[in-house]
């Protein structure tokens, strides 16, 4: 019988004219849902990823991205909703479609008595159209390891074999799941270059990561994922209202700094932190800096804080949690 969740689709498993995704849509998931048993793990998520942009899902553990990720890999059937990943329902995906899509998973095991090339060259013969063996080595990183057992290589350079075995394909869309978790700052470091390497090839990237730098190092656009739905979508500048919250000015105060310039502090004695927030750091720091010219001072310790993309991950995911509460009440 066919699964009620699924979308009109021709024999090739594309989306009919009539309900594809428009062209610039690399995925499009619109009130997606999937339950096991009686626990809800997705909850009418809508989505949209644009043809070559870096995506990032963020989310606590249990929020639901994992079971998100695997239906639009067409690893899992979902429960309702409509799905379109390169105009095609994953539920009903042929070969062809696969071919169009590289995965990176978070963890994955090797035969590690094969070298480098033999692996790539390996991965290569299940598609199509594949792009040049030692060319993908060389565009990830591993041109001097080609020829070492997968077994010698280090954590750092595993990953990227992950990722060669993935973009060996020439896929139009990569997933990315949590691709440096374990690394150290350096491997850390390294990978990501190695993502922008992979955008600057035209691919559209889906990346799930913890880290929240590396979502806003990497990312065009992300989203929030919480109890099943997203809570928050935008850029890593704009996300949950980032670009307008009110940012911190801190600074220890001068001898003789009148009570009328620090309005909304905290009282603080000559040479004690002040705090001031405002939604307007320029025009609240340029009567403290005119003040401080003026009388041939300076403001020790200044410090200008805007919020992070952690302060607004960590409000918009206590909100979602707060809702939910209320809903089950």
């Amino acid at each position: 019988m066919r699964d009620a969740a699924v979308t009109g689709a021709d024999r090739d498993g594309r989306a009919e004219d009539g309900d594809g995704a428009p062209p610039d849509e690399a995925v499009r998931v619109r009130g997606l849902r999937k339950s096991y048993g009686t626990v809800e793990a997705v909850r009418g998520l809508d989505l949209t990823v644009r043809r070559g942009e870096v995506f990032a899902l963020l989310g606590p553990n249990g929020a639901g991205k994992t079971t998100t990720v695997e239906i639009l890999e067409g690893h899992r059937h979902r429960g309702g909703g409509e799905v379109s990943v390169l105009g095609t329902d994953p539920a009903r995906a042929t070969a062809a479609w696969r071919a169009r899509v590289g995965l990176v998973l978070q963890t994955s095991r090797m035969p590690p008595e094969l070298t480098v090339r033999e692996l790539v060259t390996r991965q290569a013969g299940f598609y199509p159209a594949p792009r040049g063996v030692d060319e993908t080595i060389e565009l990830i990183g591993l041109s001097g390891q080609r020829d070492r057992r997968a077994g010698r290589l280090s954590g750092g350079q595993q990953r990227r074999l992950d990722v060669a075995l993935a973009l060996v394909g020439d896929p139009e869309l990569v997933f990315l799941d949590e691709p440096t978790t374990g690394f150290d700052p350096a491997a850390r470091r390294q990978a990501w270059s190695m993502i922008e390497t992979v955008r600057e090839l035209g691919k559209t990237v889906l990346l799930t990561t913890h880290y929240l730098d590396e979502a806003e190092a990497l990312a065009d656009r992300l989203a929030v994922v919480a109890d099943g739905r997203v809570v928050a979508l935008g850029t890593p500048a704009t996300l949950g209202g980032r670009e307008t919250m009110p940012c911190e000015i801190r600074f220890r105060r001068p001898e003789g700094m009148p009570p009328a310039l620090l309005a909304g502090a905290a009282p603080a004695a000559a040479g004690e932190t002040v705090t001031l927030r405002t939604p307007d750091p320029a025009g609240r720091l340029g009567p403290l800096l005119d003040w401080a010219r003026d009388n041939g001072t300076g403001l020790p310790g200044l410090e200008i804080r805007r919020p992070t993309l952690e302060d607004v991950y960590l409000a918009v995911t206590e909100a979602a949690r707060a809702h939910r509460t209320e809903e089950t009440r």
